[in-house]
């Protein structure tokens, strides 16, 4: 199938249908190349409605997973976002779209090696890919206007709460190693506000403040 086309089916069929209504993030995953950000024999199911591998024990999120967090933290044009779990480049990608810098950490350099070349082949060069522990978060770069991660932890790390503006959103998968509850936590003058977005499976979130090795 033309990869257009593909996409356009998955925008309506596993976004659309679900709820996802910004045509800012619908246009976004309309021009993002999601085949390419998949390994060459995966490329014929880049778009079904599932995650797929892409090495060293790390996944690219089903698509409407990527469209729920998107939406949750309600990128704007002047924003910038830090995203916890680079991967294969697909969530910042979109986010590159949607808003003006993306902050990206990878703990895995072969995957932030390979990342930064799809990004760089597609012309998204406001996706800054730094190799460390995303748990610790980013702070030279902050405070951010939403951060989202990619991963899944144990428990909320407070130190992602502090590097957020005042107003904006972290949204992070919290629970056990086989399944989390996707959180949209949002800080305030008189601290958070938390809403469950659904249950979800990430894989781990490994660091200082998330899961051991």
């Amino acid at each position: 199938m033309d990869p257009y086309i593909a996409r356009k089916t998955m925008v309506d069929e596993q976004i659309v249908a679900r709820g996802i209504a910004d045509q800012r993030i619908i246009n976004a995953f309309l021009e993002v190349p999601r085949h390419k950000f998949v390994d060459e024999h995966l490329k014929y199911k880049a778009y079904e409605d599932y995650p797929l591998p892409i090495g060293y024990g790390q996944t690219i999120s089903q698509p409407y997973i990527v469209a729920l967090m998107t939406q949750a933290i309600d990128p704007g044009p002047e924003d910038r976002i830090l995203e916890i779990g680079t991967g294969s480049g697909y969530q910042a990608a979109i986010l590159s779209r949607l808003c003006s810098d993306v902050y990206s950490i990878e703990r895995v350099a072969p995957l932030a090696s390979r990342a930064r070349k799809i990004l760089d082949e597609l012309g998204y060069f406001n996706v800054h890919i730094t190799i460390g522990d995303g748990t610790e978060g980013l702070q030279e770069h902050g405070p951010y206007d939403g951060i989202i991660v990619t991963a899944g932890a144990p428990s909320v790390p407070d130190i992602l709460v502090e590097q957020l503006k005042p107003g904006a959103r972290l949204v992070i998968p919290v629970g056990g190693e086989s399944s989390q509850d996707l959180k949209c936590i949002i800080k305030t003058d008189k601290g958070v506000e938390e809403k469950s977005l659904g249950g979800c499976r990430f894989v781990k979130l490994v660091g200082k403040r998330g899961w051991s090795r």
